[in-house]
């Protein structure tokens, strides 16, 4: 790879890049840090940057406002985001609705700050019907739909397995390899696909930025190499000079085989479950969404491994501040169906007044002169709970409250609760973010946490079988 030999133009498109800190992300910026004017975001605040030509935003990608920040200036912003570790103590919310907070959060700060294309690095699709897709491919398709639903261009680049130094898929391959002398293959090893060498990945994303004629477009890439993740195992062990007897066997359970990955992959549950659960599909490139906007030397498979084992160069990463952050907090996302297409406004206002509803002998719930919404248990003249409405960032497909009071919370200034309209209204999500609870820890976690998510499954319920 000699892509750190870019031309420097006179014009320097401002490139902000969400998971700079992430295999592709890194890579992007070794290779390319002198052609463009690179910002990468970070959660946490750079200490010590190695390169001196890009620029380090820290950013809360679960706040729109911090988002909307950290892209003033920018032309075109790479995403690279996929299920982020939480950044809080608990957090009660599934990887998809996860995603989806985070990719509406993008695409809205995004559109405020006029920023012309997204470039979504996501996964390949199977061919057939979308019904019974797995929930990782599902979700991956849903970023692609929030990210391109206001008006920066999006550019979904769907991948396979991509391949190279350092990469988390491909090291998950190299690790089963190296600590298995029989590899007793479960059925899905006999997949097809099409993976791709990090080298081609980059050239890929280069080739989109600011190219007009991917706007709005889904491009699938991966070399022309059609193989089997079982060959692919073989492959890798031909290179590392390993003598393995591969093999498949008809029955090997779901769970089973995220066991097996897991343990002598040597990775995280996060990574080994979406990628198992989507290896039923046959993911290869489809003609008419292959990319054809340059003419490119795809490397093999093979080459590829070899690249991989054998090089010698590393990106050099920043050091980071520690996170300052309150212990215990709390962060929790809830996605509800809203067939009726009801606006985020009308549903926040409906829950603060369904709520003391459905507690009718235990809760009242008063708007206060000065906006304040309080929630009191009927004998107690003391609030519970007290939100503030953020009036200057509410709109009609979110509203936001500040978590301003109340015997339950433990700081006033820190959370807030929302309610947002999703992919045209279809959802509404509904989230706490850093939450500070009163109670002591282990309480909160077996009385108020799941009394919250119940009382949210049953908002849930009613939402979805109201009629006009």
């Amino acid at each position: 790879m000699s892509k750190t030999d870019q031309p420097i133009s006179v014009h320097k498109p401002t490139i902000a890049i969400a998971g700079a800190g992430g295999y592709v992300g890194r890579w992007f910026i070794y290779h390319f840090r002198h052609k463009y004017k690179i910002i990468a975001l970070s959660r946490k605040k750079v200490k010590q940057n190695p390169y001196p030509e890009v620029t380090w935003r820290q950013v809360e990608l679960y706040s729109i406002s911090s988002t909307t920040e950290a892209l003033k200036g920018v032309d075109v912003a790479i995403y690279l985001v996929h299920s982020m570790n939480a950044s809080t103590r608990l957090n009660q919310g599934s990887f998809e609705d996860t995603d989806l907070l985070l990719s509406d959060n993008f695409s809205r700060a995004a559109h405020l700050n006029q920023v012309s294309q997204i470039i979504y690095l996501g996964g390949l699709l199977p061919k057939e019907s979308k019904v019974g897709l797995s929930r990782h491919l599902s979700s991956r398709l849903e970023v692609e739909k929030t990210l391109g639903s206001r008006s920066a261009s999006l550019t979904a680049i769907r991948a396979s397995i991509i391949v190279g130094p350092g990469g988390s898929s491909f090291d998950m391959i190299k690790n089963l390899v190296n600590n298995l002398p029989v590899l007793m293959c479960p059925k899905w090893t006999e997949s097809l696909t099409q993976p791709i060498s990090l080298r081609d990945t980059l050239d890929i994303i280069d080739t989109c930025i600011h190219n007009e004629n991917v706007y709005g477009k889904a491009i699938e890439i991966g070399s022309p190499e059609v193989i089997s993740y079982r060959k692919m195992l073989e492959l890798t062990a031909k290179s590392m000079g390993k003598k393995r007897l591969v093999f498949s066997v008809p029955v090997f359970s779901l769970g089973l085989s995220k066991l097996w990955v897991g343990f002598f992959g040597e990775s995280p549950p996060q990574l080994v479950s979406p990628l198992v659960e989507s290896l039923k599909h046959t993911l290869t490139v489809s003609d008419e969404l292959r990319f054809n906007e340059k003419q490119i030397d795809y490397l093999s498979y093979e080459e590829s491994v070899k690249y991989a084992l054998q090089s010698d160069v590393k990106p050099e990463q920043p050091t980071f501040h520690p996170q300052k952050k309150e212990k215990n907090t709390v962060r929790s996302i809830q996605r509800m169906a809203n067939p009726l297409g009801d606006s985020a406004t009308w549903v926040a206002h409906r829950y603060n007044t369904w709520l003391p509803t459905f507690f009718k002998f235990w809760i009242n719930g008063e708007r206060m002169e000065s906006g304040e919404i309080v929630f009191r248990l009927l004998w107690s003249k003391k609030p519970m709970l007290q939100l503030t409405m953020i009036h200057d960032r509410s709109e009609e497909s979110r509203q936001l409250f500040y978590i301003s009071g109340g015997w339950l919370v433990k700081r006033f200034d820190y959370g807030w609760l929302e309610f947002r309209g999703v992919l045209e209204n279809k959802y509404i999500i509904t989230a706490i973010h850093e939450f500070v609870p009163r109670l002591p820890w282990f309480i909160y976690v077996s009385t108020q946490a799941k009394i919250h998510l119940w009382v949210m499954s049953r908002f849930k319920k009613y939402l979805a079988n109201r009629v006009i």
